[in-house]
């Protein structure tokens, strides 16, 4: 199976399933019978959740995103040197060369 089910972050999964239920629910509770209506109220429902839970600062102990969770790689960036070298050629300033024609 492509997908590891167990690098899977199930209570994300279970928050997000609850916040697309709240939305299908008050999505259809308020258009009247309008399935159209009620989809696209839902889908916006669901995205107005969505962004106040990911990125709104509320505290909560919950997860936010999955982005959070460490890889098994890192990456291991090197340092760049407080004081950089100076080059050994003492001339300082770059200007073309003396054009020589025949």
């Amino acid at each position: 199976m492509p997908i590891d089910l167990g690098q899977v972050d199930w209570l994300y999964v279970a928050v997000l399933a609850v916040f697309a239920f709240a939305a299908n629910v008050v999505a259809n509770l308020l258009p009247f019978k309008r399935r159209g209506i009620a989809a696209i109220l839902a889908a916006v429902l669901f995205a107005a959740i969505f962004v106040f839970w990911t990125y709104y600062p509320h505290g909560l102990p919950l997860p936010t995103s999955i982005a959070g969770q460490k890889s098994p790689v890192t990456a291991v960036v090197p340092a760049a040197p407080a004081n950089p070298p100076r080059p050994s050629n003492p001339i300082t300033d770059i200007s073309p060369p003396p054009s020589t024609s025949r």
